[in-house]
């Protein structure tokens, strides 16, 4: 009898303690259910999935499996391909000493002379040797991905990919006493005037307004003779193009820690470092520079159990070809953080109110309590990433916000308040 006195009150608080968990969350939901339901929400398509890490439990969906416009969202999943194909340290260069001769090619390493990581790491090795032969023909990629907006060409967002990029193929222009332009080579290509683009589109004529006091960074157009010039420039010494490397083992010069490139990518939103990181992945599949290598090994070999297979076409989220759902976007997080350390993934996000693209928005209270990457193209706001709860609890999330015709102040205004929500009450 005792005993089953003992049994039927184990039961019974089971019972009651999975009854107020049951209403508890039900709360919650009732919640979310209003916000999106609101009048002001009726008029746009959302998406949305909260998923508890620890319980693997499903906290909210509405329209999860369906598919979105991601914008830079799509960086989530160039950042997953960087961490599962690449090294410690930035493969920077493959090399061949032959004879008398350095033979070189690019990974499609963007941090070489790049405005703000400076590395020269290639070129330490290049210098020690007389004579160098530079290979670019396996760099097989359009300069730019499909569906990016043509017009987009002379802005700072949208420089050309390419196989040996140097100083992140854009070049800075600001006046002080005088104009001042990075690379050099371009400082008689700068046409001082206010002039309605910011350089010509099929060669590298730049326009700037001269009383303008910040710096104006445009893309250059990018082509062998350049890349062979900037190079040459300097390095102070000539350089020769070949049609192909010796037929030998190459080795891999190894520069900074990839990290620091996730960071820098995830914070900014910056959407070269995301291209070419895509590009640099594919120097370690194979010896041809071409990002779709990267994207189909990566779905084939780590991402073929997502539900909603993405159609994911660059690795920026520039164009508006790629379609992720909500389902895929919590997926690959939750891979993220259980197949590295925790610290370390959230490390490599914005946090709200503090950093990168959230430093104004989705502040804490009283401290931080989300990393998460937005994504925004004309029309469309997403947020993916992590909330931790005021209880300690981990939350996975992707809000997904297409064909919005207000203003995305109004729609991240409705977003803070479902997780401000959350955070207090789950």
């Amino acid at each position: 009898m005792k005993y089953y006195l003992k049994a039927s009150t184990l039961l019974l608080l089971l019972f009651l303690a999975t009854s107020c968990k049951s209403l508890d969350i039900k709360k919650i939901t009732s919640k979310i259910d209003t916000e999106i339901g609101s009048d002001s929400s009726e008029d746009y398509f959302q998406g949305v999935l909260i998923y508890d890490l620890k319980s693997r439990d499903t906290i909210y969906s509405h329209n999860s499996n369906k598919y979105f416009t991601p914008a830079s969202n799509t960086k989530i999943f160039t950042l997953y391909a960087a961490l599962k194909t690449l090294p410690e340290n930035i493969p920077s260069l493959k090399y061949i000493a032959y004879k008398d001769t350095l033979f070189i090619e690019g990974t499609g390493d963007p941090t070489l002379l790049h405005p703000y990581f400076k590395d020269s790491s290639a070129l330490k090795l290049i210098k020690k040797h007389n004579h160098i032969a530079l290979h670019l023909n396996h760099f097989k990629e359009e300069r730019f991905g499909p569906g990016w907006a043509w017009e987009d060409y002379d802005s700072y967002y949208s420089p050309e990919r390419s196989g040996f990029p140097l100083y992140g193929n854009i070049v800075d222009i600001h006046m002080t006493d005088s104009l001042m332009v990075t690379p050099k080579i371009f400082q008689d290509k700068v046409v001082p005037i206010d002039y309605i683009r910011n350089r010509e589109e099929e060669k590298n004529v730049f326009y700037f307004d001269t009383s303008r006091k910040d710096t104006l960074s445009v893309p250059f157009k990018v082509d062998t003779s350049l890349t062979k010039g900037l190079l040459e420039t300097v390095l102070q010494q000539q350089i020769k193009i070949v049609a192909e490397m010796p037929s030998l083992i190459k080795k891999t010069l190894y520069s900074i820690p990839s990290d620091s490139v996730y960071k820098r990518m995830m914070l900014e939103s910056d959407n070269f470092l995301a291209e070419q990181l895509l590009i640099l992945s594919s120097s370690t599949l194979s010896d041809t520079l071409n990002s779709g290598t990267a994207r189909r090994y990566v779905l084939e070999h780590y991402l073929s159990d997502l539900k909603q297979a993405p159609r994911w076409v660059d690795g920026s989220g520039l164009s508006r070809y790629n379609l992720f759902s909500p389902e895929s976007m919590v997926a690959v997080l939750t891979k993220m953080v259980e197949e590295f350390p925790q610290d370390r993934i959230l490390h490599l996000f914005p946090l709200g109110g503090v950093s990168g693209t959230l430093e104004e928005r989705f502040p804490g209270n009283p401290g931080p309590y989300i990393y998460a990457k937005s994504g925004s193209l004309g029309n469309n706001y997403c947020l993916s990433g992590y909330l931790i709860t005021n209880s300690g609890k981990t939350l996975i999330f992707s809000f997904m916000n297409n064909h919005f015709i207000k203003s995305g102040a109004a729609v991240r205004r409705s977003m803070q308040h479902i997780f401000e929500h959350l955070r207090d009450n789950y």
